[in-house]
């Protein structure tokens, strides 16, 4: 079944990507300055020790409830230095888009928004694929306002993860929301 979204939610995924968008005009240099001067904090041991524990610290450090903050520690602490997160979509003139963010751009340009609307999004279904040390993951999502309301976005998140030897580490995060002309193939529901 291809679930399809209202006008006004995919007006408001267009809002929300322009206004990460935003953020990937700044200089890199900068950011990457800023980041490096204030060391990365310490992980919780719980939230890296696997494959499974990292992507669900992911998911559980972004959402909640209008009104709580996020720990935006906790969240720096997963991704190892120069980390990415890279929303992908179409834009409303048909053709394709990207926003290449650090981990601070996504912070400052989603953080308010995420805290001051309420989003709770969860994991639907898995595909990974691991080699070594280095693992690919395809996780679905699906996105809501509140944990007991409809859905009004799903999409798949990419992990591209490293293990150190001690630990699991994002190193970026790749991801496309489901649109009625893209609709999420079945095998990544399943």
């Amino acid at each position: 079944m291809t679930k399809t979204f209202s006008p006004t939610a995919v007006a408001l995924l267009l809002a929300f990507s322009v206004a990460t968008g935003a953020l990937a005009a700044q200089d890199e240099t900068a950011a990457t300055a800023a980041t490096a001067a204030a060391p990365r904090p310490e992980a919780t041991p719980g939230d890296v020790e696997s494959i499974d524990a990292i992507i669900l610290a992911v998911y559980d450090v972004i959402s909640g409830p209008a009104g709580q903050k996020r720990d935006w520690d906790r969240m720096r602490s997963l991704f190892i230095d120069g980390a990415r997160l890279i929303p992908t979509g179409r834009r409303q003139n048909g053709e394709g888009g990207h926003r290449v963010m650090t981990v601070e751009d996504y912070i400052t340009g989603s953080g308010s928004w995420l805290e001051q609307n309420g989003f709770f999004e969860t994991e639907v279904s898995r595909k990974t694929d691991r080699f070594g040390n280095i693992a690919q993951v395809f996780t679905t999502y699906q996105s809501r306002r509140t944990p007991d309301a409809e859905p009004f976005m799903r999409g798949i998140n990419s992990f591209q993860l490293w293990n150190d030897g001690e630990r699991w580490w994002v190193v970026s995060i790749f991801w496309e929301n489901e649109t009625e002309g893209n609709p999420i193939p079945r095998r990544y529901l399943e």
